[in-house]
């Protein structure tokens, strides 16, 4: 008789013992959603680089390429958290390809020559640039604390500093490289938007001041300016 109060009693409680894990399950989950959250995120770049303010004949030819790549801290400044500012730290690498050459002279001064490929052929002849950067954004998102894919537009400055350059040319005139080039701008910074949805996101870059600062060439100043248009991915 005590045996079959006992199985009767074990059989009257089991379904309140597992309605109360899952609620205890449940609540859990409710405390893990994190409603501070922020989008801190790592990303990646690839580019395809122009040049703006050219020169009377200078043009490009080829795929100039550019990758980027480092890592944002993101700054909410709302309560819902879809408003933002991001600070980050990255590195790129950006080459052009054109026919604006970096040479140099017998005394080791620098010359810029515009090529004409009807008096030189070249198969190459590029410059190459190599920068840390700190871009500035503020951030709009769709983004909730349990949504990872959600729309977005960031706009803001990036500021890049050159750690080192080099310019590569091979042709009738033989091979010319050249490195560490005095008339690089150190500093080059632009504006930058990039909008998308989940890992998928277009960027544009638009160079305010000039690569080079002291180079002309035919008499004029070279005032280019890079434009770089492309896709960015953003890890979290």
């Amino acid at each position: 008789m005590k045996n079959n109060l006992f199985y009767l009693l074990v059989f009257a409680t089991w379904p309140l013992c597992f309605a109360q894990e899952g609620e205890i399950v449940q609540d859990s989950l409710v405390q893990e959603v994190d409603t501070k959250y922020r989008e801190d995120q790592f990303y990646l770049a690839v580019t395809y680089n122009l040049l703006g303010n050219k020169p009377d004949q200078v043009s490009q030819s080829g795929f100039s390429s550019g990758f980027h790549l480092g890592f944002i801290r993101d700054f909410p400044v709302n309560k819902r958290r879809n408003i933002a500012f991001g600070v980050g730290l990255g590195l790129s690498s950006n080459s052009f390809n054109q026919n604006f050459l970096i040479t140099k002279d017998e005394t080791g001064n620098l010359e810029y020559l515009v090529l004409d490929k009807s008096d030189i052929n070249y198969s190459k002849n590029k410059f190459t640039t190599y920068m840390v950067e700190v871009p500035l954004q503020l951030r709009w998102r769709t983004s909730t604390a349990e949504s990872y894919k959600f729309w977005r537009i960031y706009t803001g400055v990036n500021i890049g500093y050159l750690l080192y350059n080099s310019s590569k040319f091979r042709g009738d005139l033989g091979t010319i490289k050249n490195s560490k080039i005095d008339s690089f701008n150190d500093f080059q910074y632009g504006l930058t938007m990039s909008a998308g949805y989940n890992t998928w996101n277009i960027y544009f870059y638009y160079g305010l001041n000039s690569i080079f600062n002291n180079a002309t060439v035919n008499n004029q100043p070279v005032d280019m300016n890079a434009l770089k248009v492309g896709l960015i991915f953003y890890i979290l």
